[in-house]
């Protein structure tokens, strides 16, 4: 957004001064700037005026209609008060030359789109068409995607994603029987909507219908529109398009937000919108990897006070049972730390001989094949050496994958313990459990699991 603003703002300069743009389309926009204000024409401070008047008139307009609650239509008014200035000046009306004072409107035709029918798409042209397809439906996509979230992040409105992927389909699916160029959500057209009290998608078709109104009536006054108070209205709208206060909240925020915000207003800047959001999107996506990717696993203790929590320096460990607690996204991404947990997990069981191993599956979240299959290999090598293995908080995501590979062929199912409620822990019956199997096999009871206390409300469960 704020290398949208920045674009917008730079590339109505010259039409604000009154002066031809230098360059050609292909230059960089700071480059043509650059000719435009240091090697082109002589200020024209009647076009300067324009849009100053424009500027001001625009500002002040809005406060009053902010004051007093009238209908937002300052910017159509202060559109029309700068042409009528312009046109009583004799600036907009052609010369002996045929040349007018300052720049106006092209002439725009008194007509609407008609009816075309395509030429028939051959197979032949499908492998040179549909790379540049894809990437303008992708990218079309995005940035209106992009212009819808910013808006309801202000107007704290919900988005369906899908509703409006779903429209912008079938609008260019239309339009291509209208000879229409592909369309999407506009960063500039979209907050000038919104800026002028736009509450809802039928603005959009109430913007239409007044496009069409002002072309079959008003096409000729158009011509008379001039381009420096277009400027002038421009500028005001790229400086209401940059939410200065969530841009720096969010440089503020993180180096990883800064980052995105810095790196995609650069490329816009340097190289166009489009390839801003494809960068913005793949940085995100590249820097997220990582982040998820880093998986947290700390051993839990049973404390003399009868409580389950972390265990810290100095605490001493549990010769017979270790309980350990994995958190994050269990995907590829995080299989080499989850492996390197696992052999951690293995060492402690030889060195120290643990005959029961709990595995606190409840803080994690998307499991694919790679970490289920780490996961298994370790269960099995663990039941192949006489240990008794447990997986406790199991979610119904883990529980779904681990069924769809068949643990319930070979892994006993009491030695699951699924996440059913908060009020009883799974890990605390999987420790009891542990632990009363444990007593069995040693021939004692230990007080903390005595079945005396099995619903003692003392036995609480905490990390």
């Amino acid at each position: 957004m704020a290398a949208a603003a920045f674009l917008l703002a730079v590339g109505q300069l010259g039409n604000a001064l009154g002066v031809r743009d230098k360059g050609n389309g292909h230059m960089q926009v700071l480059h043509r700037v650059w000719l435009t204000l240091c090697h082109g024409d002589a200020i024209n401070y009647r076009a300067l005026a324009l849009s100053v008047a424009a500027v001001l008139s625009a500002l002040a307009l809005r406060k009053l209609v902010q004051r007093y609650r009238w209908p937002q239509i300052d910017m159509l008014a202060v559109l029309i008060i700068t042409a009528l200035i312009a046109y009583l000046a004799g600036w907009s009306v052609p010369a002996a030359g045929g040349h007018t004072a300052v720049s106006v409107a092209a002439k725009i035709p008194r007509s609407l789109p008609t009816p075309h029918i395509p030429e028939v798409v051959h197979t032949s042209w499908l492998p040179e068409l549909s790379t540049s397809a894809l990437a303008i439906a992708f990218v079309g996509i995005i940035e209106a995607l992009s212009i819808a979230k910013a808006i309801a992040y202000q107007t704290q409105q919900n988005i369906d994603y899908n509703r409006q992927i779903m429209a912008e389909g079938l609008a260019n699916l239309t339009g291509g029987f209208f000879q229409s160029l592909p369309g999407s959500g506009s960063l500039s057209r979209s907050a000038i909507n919104y800026q002028s009290g736009a509450a809802t998608r039928f603005s959009g078709i109430v913007s239409a219908a007044t496009v069409a109104a002002a072309l079959l009536l008003f096409a000729p006054l158009l011509h008379y529109v001039p381009q420096p108070a277009l400027a002038g209205l421009l500028l005001v709208t790229a400086a209401r398009l940059v939410d200065f206060k969530r841009l720096v909240y969010t440089l503020k925020a993180s180096r990883y937000d800064a980052g995105l915000v810095i790196v995609t207003a650069l490329t816009g800047v340097a190289i166009d919108l489009d390839k801003s959001v494809l960068v913005g999107v793949a940085l995100s996506i590249l820097l997220f990897v990582p982040r998820a990717a880093k998986l947290q696993a700390k051993e839990l203790i049973v404390t003399p006070e009868r409580v389950v929590r972390e265990r810290v320096a100095g605490d001493p460990v549990d010769p017979s049972i270790v309980i350990y607690d994995l958190e994050g996204e269990l995907f590829f991404g995080a299989a080499p730390e989850l492996e390197r947990y696992l052999l951690e997990l293995r060492k402690r069981i030889e060195a120290d001989n643990i005959k029961f191993v709990v595995l606190r599956l409840k803080r994690v979240r998307h499991p694919d094949v790679v970490c289920i299959e780490h996961i298994e290999h370790f269960l099995r090598e663990q039941a192949a050496r006489g240990v008794t293995a447990l997986m406790a908080g199991v979610r119904p995501d883990t529980l779904a994958v681990a069924h769809n590979v068949g643990f319930q062929r070979w892994f006993p199912t009491d030695h699951i313990f699924p996440e059913e409620d908060e009020e009883y822990s799974a890990t605390l019956k999987a420790v009891r459990y542990a632990r009363s199997n444990l007593a069995a096999l040693n021939h004692h009871v230990p007080l903390t699991t005595n079945s005396e206390h099995a619903e003692d409300p003392d036995l609480y469960y905490l990390v």
